[in-house]
């Protein structure tokens, strides 16, 4: 089984050696998210909330890349600098999961690329 690399400019370019996502036979695997502005680079940082939702508009922007959506998606990842923040993100993460509820894990983490606040990764099924 050949992998497939996943770019697309509707989602921010890595920003070291890896790709946006990889497919592999019927399943698609994305990079963790932050909550980067494709157009400039840099993070959005005007509210968890906004950064949350640009991760999660750049995890779906790969997905489609790749012929697949959020309904698409079985397990999620999510990465914060700060848990007390966790019912907000849940406010924007559920814009985009209302229907389709998948696994998830969401970690506080010390550091984040970029200083971010959030990364998001997701896996789906073709």
């Amino acid at each position: 089984m050949a992998n497939k690399v996943i770019s697309t400019e509707k989602a921010p370019q890595a920003i070291g050696p890896y790709s946006q996502g990889m497919v592999a036979g019927n399943m698609i695997y994305t990079s963790g998210q932050l909550g980067l502005d494709p157009s400039t680079g840099e993070i959005v940082k005007t509210s968890i909330q906004d950064e949350a939702r640009q991760s999660l508009q750049n995890v779906k922007a790969v997905l489609e890349e790749a012929g697949a959506s959020l309904s698409d998606v079985v397990k999620t990842t999510v990465f914060v600098k700060d848990l007390n923040q966790f019912a907000l993100i849940n406010e924007v993460y559920s814009e985009f999961f209302s229907e389709n509820k998948p696994a998830r894990s969401c970690v506080e983490v010390a550091r984040l690329p970029k200083d971010g606040n959030i990364e998001i990764e997701a896996i789906a099924i073709l």
